[in-house]
């Protein structure tokens, strides 16, 4: 269970390492400055980069798992993260300062920085490892829990705090609406009382948390449970699986003097999700001076080879059902809209998505950055707009959206549509459309930064094969 003194734990760790990564920097400095290994050095140009440093080593040792429980790991785990995200971090300063020919900062002092830093933040969960197993072993800091309710779902609640308190829990007992239970145990835990006197059995006891693990027809005789823990000013936590629903998170907000309880079938992290937006603004950036002639080339080509528009806008449906304008190269006739009504009999693809081989409305053109995909290419527009993502699924039509049959197929809209995914590298328009949803749905519900890299690189030989491309 995710606690006061986890977060206290987590806190103090992450301070720590801050901390005395500015102290090694400063040290290894010193250090430098006392051999005098690489001629004069200067104070100042160094400690501008503490900063950088600072983000880069912080981001990797979060993204590697250095910050994991000490229940969780071991210290071979956390040298383990350590050494790749110090690794990472160091490696990309030392490339910035190779390729920007910045010579006013010393590599020995950068190097003797990260051999210091590495036993420095491997000495620290050594020391906070100790402590967390000692308060383990002793018990001091375990959880005191008063369970209200004694079926099948505080046998549940039981078992999870188990596996789940952080720094051990003992049930107190339990208390039941029913007084012939009073007396009986539960798994070994004795029913001490009835809700009725849950004030007498606060007073009597040492507790930390009472949970209310009752059915949900019984939660309207809730509240004396809950007055008698404020005027006790004991924590009191309730099982929110009130429907029988699989969610990813439950939270609970504020709203003025209202709490709202939230249930939320895809959760995605969001300090991940930022660091995604970046990846996007920056990649997206970064090639524009490669695609911008691209695109330029292709632009004229388009105008010289049928009349028209260059653009192909078109409304898709994106993040939670909102329509927003994605761009393409137009690849068709200006009239291929009214004639798909008049071939929806030709119709290849299964589902509701719309594919013809060899399609009559293709320009000659058309057919190139059809197959090579360039037509994609202006979405990188939509990118940098925030309307859609480098990796993500493919944002659909609003006729293809109409013609959905299933409800689950609509969770793709949880997530922001993107360039590319999953079936990108899979197959792309060869496969069946039951298919796509599924790689889809695999893709939301295990997303993360790095399958989100893994998509991109594997994306490159799938376009250049042309593989599935229609």
């Amino acid at each position: 269970m995710y606690d006061s003194r986890t977060l206290e734990l987590d806190r103090t760790v992450f301070l720590l390492d801050v901390f005395l990564t500015v102290i090694t920097f400063l040290l290894s400095f010193w250090l430098g400055k006392i051999l005098q290994l690489e001629g004069e050095i200067e104070f100042y140009s160094h400690l501008f980069i503490i900063p950088l440093l600072l983000a880069l080593i912080i981001a990797f040792l979060t993204y590697f798992g250095a910050y994991e429980s000490p229940r969780n790991t071991n210290i071979i785990g956390y040298a383990w993260a350590i050494f790749r995200g110090l690794s990472l971090a160091i490696g990309i300063l030392l490339t910035l300062l190779f390729f920007l020919d910045i010579q006013y900062i010393s590599r020995l002092v950068v190097l003797a920085f990260a051999a210091m830093e590495f036993f420095i933040l491997v000495a620290i969960r050594v020391v906070v490892r100790s402590y967390f197993l000692g308060a383990l072993t002793s018990g001091k800091h375990s959880l005191r829990v008063l369970i209200i309710g004694t079926g099948e779902r505080a046998r549940d609640l039981a078992l999870e705090l188990q596996r789940q308190a952080e720094w051990g829990f003992k049930i107190i007992g339990h208390l039941d609406p029913d007084p012939k239970r009073v007396g009986s145990d539960v798994d070994g835990v004795p029913v001490i009382g009835t809700v009725e006197n849950v004030s007498d059995c606060l007073k009597k006891h040492v507790v930390d948390e009472v949970i209310i693990a009752i059915p949900r027809s019984l939660l309207e005789d809730a509240e004396p449970i809950a007055q008698a823990c404020e005027v006790e000013g004991i924590k009191l936590r309730f099982m929110a699986d009130v429907f029988r629903l699989h969610v990813a998170r439950i939270s609970l907000t504020q709203l003025g003097s209202t709490p709202l309880l939230t249930l939320e079938p895809v959760a995605q992290d969001n300090n991940q999700l930022f660091i995604k937006r970046i990846f996007d603004l920056v990649v997206t950036t970064l090639s524009m001076p490669v695609i911008l002639p691209i695109l330029a080339v292709v632009a004229i080509a388009i105008k010289l080879d049928s009349p028209g528009p260059i653009l192909f806008v078109q409304q898709r449906v994106g993040l939670r059902k909102h329509l927003f304008p994605m761009f393409k190269f137009r690849s068709m006739h200006v009239d291929a809209e009214e004639k798909m009504k008049e071939m929806e009999h030709l119709n290849e693809a299964e589902g509701p998505i719309f594919k013809i081989t060899n399609d009559p409305r293709v320009t000659r053109v058309g057919h190139f950055i059809r197959k090579t995909s360039i037509d994609e290419l202006p979405q990188l527009f939509n990118v940098l707009r925030g309307e859609m993502s480098l990796v993500g699924p493919r944002p659909m039509s609003i006729r293809d959206v109409d013609l959905f049959d299933k409800g689950i197929q609509r969770k793709r809209f949880s997530v922001k549509p993107g360039l590319t995914c999953i079936w990108q590298v899979s197959g792309r328009s060869n496969l069946p459309f039951h298919k796509w949803l599924e790689l889809d749905l695999k893709y939301i519900e295990n997303w993360s930064l790095w399958l989100d890299f893994k998509i991109l690189v594997k994306t490159i030989p799938a376009v250049l094969k042309s593989k599935g491309a229609v």
